[in-house]
């Protein structure tokens, strides 16, 4: 069985089953976009404007909040 490692989107830790993993408050209501890849933990290239935001990773593409229904 492969199983696929995760980092938090925010921290950039990698996600360990049964530790908490708490999710800063901005990002919880919303407010805050990611700032490491899920999928590597490498920090990305993030661009806020007013009606959203889009976020870069150098290996996986880029990540927008529209994708996420977040606008």
């Amino acid at each position: 069985m492969d199983i696929e490692e995760r980092y938090n989107p925010f921290t950039g830790k990698r996600v360990v089953p049964g530790l908490d993993d708490p999710v800063p408050p901005a990002a919880a209501l919303g407010l805050e976009p990611p700032r490491f890849c899920e999928q590597c933990g490498r920090r990305m290239i993030v661009q806020v404007s007013p009606d959203g935001w889009w976020a870069k990773c150098s290996r996986h593409g880029v990540l927008d909040s529209t994708s996420l229904e977040h606008r």
